[in-house]
């Protein structure tokens, strides 16, 4: 950038673009549509300006360092004369000139009220300062004329200033459910569970802000083999505390297996994956309910705008308690939803889905004052698959119950993160100790040899290989060792290369599993016979069903083996 510019590019550039970054969240927005409205135009150059002013700038270098950008600094903005900005924040400090502003939404709409950095008021997201509107340079863009309605009657001076675009994101959101199977399974999300998505926006009426221990609550109050749970966060938490307080705050909930996802890209296909969304007042939840995903509430703040899509969603949507059954509330909502249920509310936010990207790329090169490109549309790519984005459990409470069926004998196991199952309404305990428990309920830890805690480990009555054995011989060595190692366990299970399990008791017994269907950890095989042992049976041959956490049932054969040989 500069006076001689000229004199070292390469590419015969006749415009110059700035992209104004001044948060993760609205550079993010401006970098996931950018490349396809400029691709293959030598005629326009992009520079990106960090205006780092922000309370919420942290991350931002880091973002366009790894995108490969090209940066100025902030303050040579005033001495350049670009033929247009392009920004999704609407509170950057646009320097004087008279090159057009185009400033692009980075949620859903203008719901929100936010601190104004300019001033102890607050001020209306999205909304650029009076004197941009009046110098006849700004455009805001907008995804529904309702919109267009809501800023006119907030603030006249918006009138004929805005852009009716749609919505890129939510756009990418619609296409990319053609995807969904492989986000699941990306995400660890096999069939018959569920995923649970927890989005929280910034602030202290957000989710996370009102209820820091959701996700650690709702890990121990849903069963680990029927659930999986993942929290977006939005990027102005990460930017204000950083990765490492975050971390610290969901320690628990990490270990119980959270999957925490990345602040950049990441939650669109965990969104696409969900089957229920706890939200709050932020867009993600609006974006989960026009997805047609079950919506509760865990928190809405007062800073919702009313009359917008976002605040009708608050009177439609059920609201989560914290304080009850949480399970109860989740199998609830998913039971009783319609993935029409929310369509009159979210069509007043998104309107003719599908050609976000193709009206905004006409946009731009109108204000660049540039003959469109004669080449295709915009492409419409699908989401990439995420990286998965949790560390695996290593401790459970489990519990069995054994009753029996016109088919035989079933052994129900639901698994519990033992990390999280301590905060949970209830408990394995209470659910054993209850007077309307069956007697053949029974609870017990579990632990892989990989759980770091070393209370839990020799506290657990099971203790499973993390990784599969490569023969029997070995798998049996390896229970023999570990029994040896441990004296408060009581069974010790492992996977063999061959298929199957076994399950060595502190007798010297060991039983073989065979269980059908996709193989199931070893800890749900010696779940059963460890419930066959507090039954008061021995654990010889039988043929049992497996069901596991309600939702699936497996044929199990339990068949006694020689025991290993003892070293003298």
């Amino acid at each position: 950038m500069g006076p001689d510019a000229h004199r070292w590019r390469t590419f015969p550039a006749e415009r110059t673009l700035v992209v104004a970054a001044r948060t993760v969240t609205s550079t993010v927005r401006v970098l996931e549509v950018l490349p396809a409205l400029l691709r293959d135009d030598p005629r326009v150059s992009v520079v990106f300006a960090h205006d780092p002013t922000s309370a919420f700038a942290d991350g931002v270098g880091e973002l366009l360092r790894e995108s490969g950008c090209r940066v100025m600094p902030w303050d040579q903005l005033a001495f350049i004369s670009p033929d247009l900005i392009l920004t999704a924040s609407e509170n950057v400090d646009i320097p004087d000139g008279d090159c057009p502003v185009l400033v692009l939404p980075h949620g859903v709409g203008f719901q929100k009220r936010v601190p104004d950095a300019r001033g102890p008021h607050d001020r209306l997201s999205g909304l650029v300062p009076d004197a941009l509107l009046e110098s006849g340079r700004a455009w805001l863009a907008v995804s529904h004329p309702d919109q267009e309605r809501q800023l006119l009657a907030a603030h006249p001076k918006t009138a004929g200033r805005t852009l009716l675009l749609g919505d890129p994101c939510y756009d990418e959101l619609l296409a990319a459910r053609a995807r969904r199977n492989a986000y699941r399974r990306a995400l660890g999300v096999e069939e018959g569970r569920r995923l649970v998505v927890i989005s929280s926006t910034w602030g202290p009426t957000s989710l996370l802000g009102r209820h820091p221990d959701l996700p650690v609550r709702l890990l121990g109050a849903l069963p680990h083999d029927a659930y999986r749970v993942a929290a977006v966060v939005h990027p102005n938490v990460w930017s204000a505390h950083g990765s490492w307080q975050i971390r610290a705050l969901q320690a628990s909930a990490l270990d119980a297996g959270l999957l925490l996802m990345p602040p950049v890209h990441a939650w669109r296909p965990a969104l696409v994956a969900a089957d229920l969304v706890i939200g709050d007042h932020g867009s993600v939840t609006l974006y989960g309910a026009a997805l047609g995903h079950p919506v509760l509430l865990g928190a809405f703040g007062a800073d919702a705008v009313p009359e917008t899509a976002a605040h009708d969603l608050a009177a439609a949507a059920p609201r989560l308690d914290p304080g009850t059954d949480l399970a109860a509330q989740v199998e609830n909502a998913v039971r009783d939803h319609s993935p029409e249920r929310y369509a009159h509310i979210t069509g007043r936010a998104f309107a003719d889905s599908g050609r976000a990207l193709t009206r905004l790329r006409t946009a731009v090169y109108e204000l660049l004052e540039l003959p469109e490109p004669g080449s295709a549309p915009p492409p419409d790519l699908l989401l990439p698959v995420p990286e998965p984005a949790a560390e695996p459990v290593t401790s459970w409470l489990v519990v069995t119950e054994v009753g029996e069926e016109p088919a035989g004998p079933v052994v129900s196991v639901r698994r519990y993160p033992a990390e999280a199952r301590a905060y949970a309404h209830g408990g394995p305990e209470a659910e054993e100790d209850s007077p309307d428990s069956s007697p053949y309920r029974f609870a017990h830890l579990a632990c892989s040899d990989g759980e770091r805690d070393r209370r839990l480990l020799e506290s657990a009555s099971v203790i499973e290989r993390a990784d599969r054995a490569g023969s029997v011989a070995e798998a049996l060595a390896w229970i023999r060792d570990t029994l040896a190692r441990l004296p408060g366990s009581l069974l010790a299970a492992c996977a063999v290369a061959r298929g199957g399990h076994l399950v060595g008791l502190r007798d010297g017994q060991v039983v073989e599993a065979a269980v059908t269907g996709p193989a199931p950890s070893p800890g749900l095989a010696a779940a059963v016979v460890h419930a066959r042992l507090r039954q008061g049976l021995p654990p010889g041959e039988a043929l049992l069903t497996l069901r596991i956490a309600g939702v699936r049932d497996e044929d199990v054969v339990l068949r006694p083996r020689p025991a290993p040989p003892r070293l003298s």
